[in-house]
C-alpha cells in the first residue's frame, strides 16, 4: 500500500485488471479473511467438537477487535467527515434517533426477544448485502459481462450466503446469532430439500459458466471467482459443516469485519488525494500507512469502551476483563428497555447507513472513481 495509490494512470492499470487493487492486497484482505479461518476451522474440527462456548482470549479477538470494531469504522465515512455530515445531515440525525426510536419501542412493547429478533434478521440482510457488495466490485470492471453473467452472479453469492441462513433455520445449531431463539424455526419437513435444488445448481452453473468463459473465450475474472467461492466456503463451513460456537464465531467476523474494515481504509486512502475532495487533515493522514496504528488504534478503543459497557449494564459475563459483578442488580434490570436499545444504537445506525454510504449511483462523491477507477 502506497501514497500513490490513487494515481489516474496506475488506476486505470487497476480497473483493467479486475482487481480492485491488486491481486496481492484483494486476497489478502478480501479474500483470505473469508478463506483462510474456515480452512483452519476444519482442520481443527475435532478439537471444536469438544469445545463450548467461546474462550476468553477468542472473544477478545473475533467480537471485540474484529466485529465490534468494524462496525465502528463507519465513523470514518461518516461522523468524523465534516464534508460528508454536511451533505446529508438529516441522514446522518435521524437515522440514530429513528433507530433508538424503534429499538426503545419493539423492546419496551414486544419484549427483549422481538427486539434482537429484528435486529439479528437486520444483521443478517447486511452481511449478506456486503458479500454482494464485494461482488459487484468486480463484476463492475468487467465491461464484457453480460446480463446473464451479471443475474447469475448476484444469485449464486445469495445462495452462498442465504442457503446456509436457511439451513440454519431448520436445523439445531449449538450457537446463535445474538442470543438464543433470535432466528425463527422452520420445520425440516421437504423445505430444506427443495431449497438445496435451486440453491446448489446455482453453484454448479456458476462454476460451469465460469469455466467457460476462461476455457472457450478467454475471458477471466479471477477476483470475481475468488469471492464468490470464499464466500460459500466461509458460510457453509461456520454454519453448516461444523456445529461449533467458536468456528462460527471466527469465519463470520474474521469475513465480514476485516474486509470491511480494509475497504473503509482503502477509500479513505484513495480519496484523499481525489481534486475537489475537501477532507480534513485528520482524515488524510489517518489513512496513510504509517498512521495505520492510530487508525485501529481508535476503532479498538471504542470497541472495548462499548463492549465494556455492554459487560456492566447488560451481560455482566466477561468480569475478568471489565471487572463486572457478575448479577445485574433489578434497578439496572428495569430500565433494560432503553439501556439494550441504546448500547445497540452503534451497531444498527451502522447496518442503515451502509445502504447509503457505498452507493455508486454518484451520490457518494468520489467513491465510485476511488473503488471502479472512474468517476460518475
Amino acid at each position: 500500500m502506497s501514497r500513490g495509490i490513487e494515481n489516474r494512470e496506475s488506476e486505470i492499470e487497476r480497473r483493467d485488471s479486475g482487481w480492485v487493487v491488486s491481486a496481492e492486497f484483494d486476497l489478502a484482505w478480501f479474500v483470505a479473511p473469508m478463506l483462510v479461518p474456515a480452512l483452519v476451522a476444519l482442520a481443527l474440527s475435532p478439537y471444536l467438537a469438544g469445545l463450548e462456548g467461546v474462550p476468553l482470549w477468542a472473544w477478545v479477538v473475533f467480537i471485540l477487535l474484529v466485529d465490534v470494531a468494524h462496525v465502528w469504522s463507519t465513523l470514518y465515512r461518516t461522523y468524523l467527515d465534516r464534508r460528508e455530515l454536511a451533505r446529508r445531515p438529516w441522514l446522518y440525525t435521524l437515522t440514530p434517533l429513528g433507530c433508538f426510536a424503534l429499538g426503545a419501542a419493539i423492546y419496551g412493547t414486544l419484549g427483549q426477544l422481538a427486539f434482537w429478533r429484528t435486529l439479528a434478521y437486520l444483521a443478517v440482510f447486511h452481511f449478506v448485502r456486503q458479500q454482494y457488495g464485494f461482488l459487484a466490485l468486480y463484476d463492475g470492471r468487467d465491461r464484457r459481462l453480460s446480463h446473464f453473467d451479471r443475474t447469475l452472479n448476484r444469485w449464486t453469492v445469495y445462495a452462498a450466503t442465504l442457503g446456509p441462513i436457511l439451513y440454519w433455520h431448520t436445523h439445531t445449531r449449538s450457537f446463535v446469532w445474538f442470543v438464543p431463539g433470535d432466528f425463527v424455526e422452520l420445520s425440516r419437513d421437504g423445505l430444506w430439500t427443495a431449497a438445496a435444488v435451486p440453491v446448489f445448481g446455482l453453484y454448479a452453473t456458476f462454476t460451469l459458466r465460469q469455466a467457460y468463459l476462461w476455457l472457450a473465450r478467454g475471458e477471466q475474472n479471477p477476483g470475481r471467482v475468488a469471492v464468490v467461492g470464499s464466500t460459500a466456503i466461509a458460510w457453509w463451513t461456520g454454519i453448516v459443516l461444523l456445529d461449533s460456537d467458536l468456528a462460527f464465531t471466527a469465519t463470520n467476523t474474521l469475513a465480514h469485519g476485516v474486509p470491511y474494515v480494509a475497504l473503509i481504509w482503502l477509500t479513505l486512502n484513495r480519496q484523499a488525494g481525489q481534486a475537489g475532495l475537501e477532507r480534513s487533515r485528520f482524515l488524510r493522514e489517518v489513512a496513510q500507512p504509517v498512521a495505520l496504528p492510530l487508525f485501529l488504534g481508535i476503532l479498538f478503543g471504542l470497541a472495548f469502551f462499548e463492549e465494556a459497557l455492554w459487560d456492566h449494564l447488560v451481560w455482566q459475563e466477561h468480569g475478568a476483563l471489565f471487572g463486572t459483578r457478575g448479577v445485574l442488580s433489578d434497578a439496572a434490570s428495569s430500565w433494560l428497555w432503553l439501556t439494550v436499545p441504546l448500547l445497540a444504537l452503534p451497531q444498527a445506525t451502522h447496518y442503515v447507513l451502509d445502504a447509503f454510504v457505498w452507493k455508486l449511483d454518484g451520490t457518494n462523491p468520489g467513491l465510485r472513481e476511488a473503488l471502479m477507477g472512474e468517476a460518475k
